[in-house]
C-alpha cells in the first residue's frame, strides 16, 4: 500500500515557494469561510512512521493558517484520570466544534497498534479495538465531520537515514530518543499491524491518505493541498435540507401488545412494608459503595420515564442511600449552544464518571430516540442510527467495568392525568407541572410507540432496561433500588475474578 509514498519525490525550493504562497492564500481564505459557515468540523488525524515530519507538517499548518482556530491535541500514554474511563473517552472530550479544525496526534488509532506490536494485547483484542475506531469513524462521518487521515510514510532505509540525519544535527538531536532507535528496529513488525489495519479502516469516508515523509516540500504541499481541496469541496457544496427517508418503516406489533402494555403497572406496596424493605436496601446500597472492590467499578444509572412517573422521587431515594461524595447526578435538558456543535453523544460521554462513583442520569442519551424523534427535532436517519450507536456507546461502557443500569418509569395515562392534577392543586408542586407536559400527554400513543422500539433495540445482554411498574411509588422505589444493588453485587462478583485472574497471570 506504500509503493508511492516510499518513491523519491521531489520539489525544488524555488517551485515549492511559488505554491507556497498561493497554497498559503487559498487555506486561509477556506479557514475564515469555515469560521463563518459554521456546519461543521474538520478533524485531521495525523499517524505514521517516526521521523516522517510529521510534527514538521503540522507546524507549517499552523503557520499557513490562524493558529487560533485550529487545536491540536497530542495523546500520549493515558493519565490515571483517563486510564478510569473507557479507551474513546479522551479523543471524544478533544473533538473540535463546528466551525474548527482540530488535529490529534496519536490518536485513537496509536495505542492499540504499539500494545499489538509489542504484544501486549491479543489479536482478538486488537480486533475489537478495530471495530470501536471503524464504528467511531462512521458516526463522526454522520454526524457531518470531515475527517482526515493522513498517513507520514517512510520505508525501512529513509527512516534509518532520517533519524540519523536528526541526531547528527545538534539543533535536532533532542527530538530523536531511544524509543525512536527502538522503533526503528521494529519496523518490520509495525508493518505487518500497520498494513492490514490501514486497509480495515480506510473507508470511502475516511480514507487514509500516505503522505510520502523523505521531502519536506513535497509533504508540506501534499497535506496543505489535500486539506483544501477537502475544505472547499465541504464548503462549496449546496447543503441539505432534509436527507429523503430511506429506512424502512418500524411498524408496531400487530395485536397492539407491546412490553409496556402487558405490564401489571398497579403493584401492591403498603406504605409499612415499603418503610421495611427500604431501610434493608439503603444499608446494602450503602455497604456496595464502600466495598473496597467498588473502587476497580464505577456505575451510571439512567432514569427515563412518563412524565410525572416518580423519577425524582425514585433518584432521591438512591442518592439517600450514597454518601454524597460517592455519586454525582446529571440532569438532562435541552442542548446548549456548545452542545449543538459537537456530535449528539459528546455532552454524555464528557460527564462519564471516575472509578468508585454512582453517575444518575435524569434524563439520557435516550432523548435522541424519545423526544428527537416524536417532536421531530431531528431527521429519521439521525433517530434511526442513533440505536446502534448508544448500543455502541454503552457496549463501550460494559467493557470499561461500568455497570449500566437503565430504568422505565411507567404509569398508565389515568395516573398520569390524576397526578397531573394534583401538581396543579399543592403549591409547592406547582413548579413540577409545565404546559409542555400537558402537550406531551396529547402525543401519548406517539411516545408509547418511541419507548417500545427503544427497548426492542437498546435492551441488550450488558445494558438491559427494567421497566418499572409506577402506578404504585412504593413499589417503584423498591424495584429501583433492589435492581441497582443486585446488578452492584454482580459487578463486584466479576471484580474479584478479574483481579484474580490478573494475580493468576502475573505469577
Amino acid at each position: 500500500m506504500f509503493e508511492s509514498a516510499e518513491l523519491d519525490h521531489d520539489i525544488s525550493k524555488a517551485a515549492f515557494r511559488v505554491q507556497e504562497a498561493r497554497l498559503r492564500a487559498a487555506l486561509l481564505n477556506a479557514q475564515y469561510d469555515l469560521k463563518q459557515n459554521g456546519r461543521f468540523a474538520v478533524l485531521i488525524l495525523i499517524a505514521g512512521v517516526e521521523g516522517a515530519g510529521k510534527g514538521e507538517t503540522v507546524n507549517r499548518l499552523n503557520e499557513w493558517m490562524d493558529p487560533r482556530h485550529i487545536e491540536v491535541r497530542a495523546f500520549t500514554a493515558p493519565s490515571d484520570e483517563e486510564a478510569e474511563r473507557p479507551h474513546m473517552w479522551r479523543f471524544w472530550r478533544a473533538l473540535p466544534p463546528k466551525g474548527k479544525i482540530g488535529i490529534f496526534f496519536g490518536g485513537w488509532h496509536t495505542q492499540p497498534i504499539v500494545e499489538r506490536v509489542l504484544g501486549r494485547i491479543s489479536a482478538a483484542q486488537f480486533e475489537r479495538r478495530v471495530s470501536e475506531i471503524q464504528r467511531l469513524e462512521e458516526m463522526l462521518c454522520d454526524e457531518g465531520v470531515l475527517l482526515l487521515k493522513f498517513w507520514f510514510h517512510l520505508s525501512k532505509k529513509q527512516q534509518r537515514k532520517r533519524l540519523k540525519a536528526l541526531a547528527k544535527d545538534p539543533q535536532t538531536s533532542w527530538r530523536v530518543t531511544d524509543f525512536d532507535w527502538k522503533l526503528l528496529k521494529l519496523y518490520d513488525d509495525f508493518a505487518a499491524v500497520c498494513e492490514p489495519f490501514i486497509r480495515e479502516t480506510s473507508t470511502g469516508e475516511a480514507p487514509w491518505i500516505p503522505v510520502p515523509g523523505a521531502d519536506p516540500q513535497y509533504r508540506y504541499l501534499a497535506v496543505g493541498k489535500t486539506l483544501l481541496a477537502a475544505l472547499r469541496e465541504r464548503l462549496d457544496e449546496k447543503p441539505v435540507k432534509r436527507l429523503p427517508d430511506r429506512n424502512p418503516p418500524l411498524l408496531p406489533a400487530i395485536d397492539s401488545l407491546n412490553v409496556l402494555r402487558a405490564l401489571e403497572l398497579d403493584q401492591p406496596t403498603t406504605r409499612e412494608q415499603y418503610r421495611n424493605e427500604f431501610k434493608k436496601l439503603q444499608a446494602r446500597l450503602n455497604l456496595l459503595s464502600r466495598h473496597p472492590r467498588f473502587r476497580d467499578i464505577s456505575v451510571v444509572t439512567v432514569f427515563e420515564g412518563n412524565d410525572a412517573a416518580g423519577k425524582g422521587g425514585a433518584i432521591r431515594r438512591v442518592t439517600r442511600s450514597l454518601d454524597a461524595r460517592h455519586y454525582q447526578t446529571v440532569p438532562v435538558a435541552a442542548p446548549t449552544e456548545e452542545e449543538r456543535v459537537q456530535p449528539y453523544l459528546w455532552r454524555f460521554w464528557r460527564r462519564l464518571p471516575r472509578r468508585g462513583i454512582v453517575a444518575i442520569y435524569d434524563r439520557s442519551w435516550y432523548g435522541r430516540v424519545l423526544v428527537e424523534r416524536v417532536e421531530g427535532y431531528c431527521s429519521e436517519a439521525d433517530w434511526m442510527r442513533a440505536y446502534a450507536e448508544i448500543n455502541e456507546f454503552e457496549q463501550e461502557l460494559a467493557g470499561h467495568d461500568v455497570v449500566v443500569v437503565k430504568f422505565w418509569l411507567a404509569i398508565s395515562k389515568a395516573e398520569q392525568y390524576r397526578r397531573f392534577k394534583e401538581r396543579e392543586k399543592v403549591a409547592f408542586k406547582h413548579f413540577k407541572i409545565t404546559p409542555e407536559d400537558w402537550r406531551n400527554r396529547r402525543r401519548w400513543d406517539d411516545y408509547e410507540r418511541a419507548v417500545c422500539d427503544m427497548v426492542d433495540r437498546t435492551s441488550t445482554a450488558s445494558a438491559p432496561w427494567t421497566l418499572v411498574e409506577a402506578n404504585n411509588k412504593y413499589h417503584a422505589r423498591i424495584k429501583v433500588l433492589r435492581t441497582l444493588c443486585e446488578a452492584i453485587e454482580a459487578a463486584l462478583k466479576r471484580a474479584k475474578k478479574k483481579r484474580k485472574k490478573d494475580r493468576t497471570k502475573g505469577r
